[in-house]
């Protein structure tokens, strides 16, 4: 979905609906959504976004992100309360923009896609790194340290920093 097209669903009124989706929808997904919640709010535009998550994998339906991520977040200022969910096929008709942490996370996406439309609005979190252009995904800090989380949570912000200002 180009800037146009964006622009044209704000002017109808309409919002722009966006999901983030990583694996399990606890770590890295919960906390884009968080950081996107909080810059269109920061940025007046709030009203004109609905904003959500989901994981490919579903065993983690109904929990809260992981306590790791809660931490890291919050030290951003950031309160995660998301409840995971998985992605279902309903999503692509429902969002506009489907974002994907990773490769794996993009390629199933796209595999999971009715239509090729619906294909066309999975894009991948690297495209949107102005702050890190060496980064080719948002690396899974489950079984990382600290540093994988704060790693994760720089990239995220990068990223959405970056959407946004594509969006608006």
């Amino acid at each position: 979905m180009d800037k146009k097209e964006i622009k044209d669903i704000i002017l109808k009124g309409d919002k722009v609906r966006i999901l983030f989706v990583c694996l399990g929808n606890i770590c890295r997904s919960p906390a884009a959504q968080g950081v996107m919640e909080r810059l269109v709010e920061e940025s007046g535009v709030a009203d004109n976004f609905e904003i959500d998550s989901a994981g490919l994998y579903g065993g983690h339906a109904g929990d809260l992100p992981d306590a790791r991520m809660r931490a890291h977040a919050r030290r951003r200022g950031l309160n995660l309360t998301h409840r995971s969910r998985p992605v279902r096929e309903s999503d692509f008709d429902r969002f506009d923009i489907i974002v994907a942490m990773d490769d794996s996370n993009y390629t199933g996406l796209r595999a999971m896609a009715p239509t090729p439309e619906d294909e066309r609005k999975v894009v991948k979190m690297a495209d949107f790194f102005t702050q890190h252009p060496w980064a080719d995904c948002v690396p899974d800090p489950y079984y990382d340290g600290a540093e994988g989380f704060e790693n994760a949570l720089d990239l995220i912000e990068d990223g959405c920093n970056t959407l946004l200002q594509r969006l608006i």
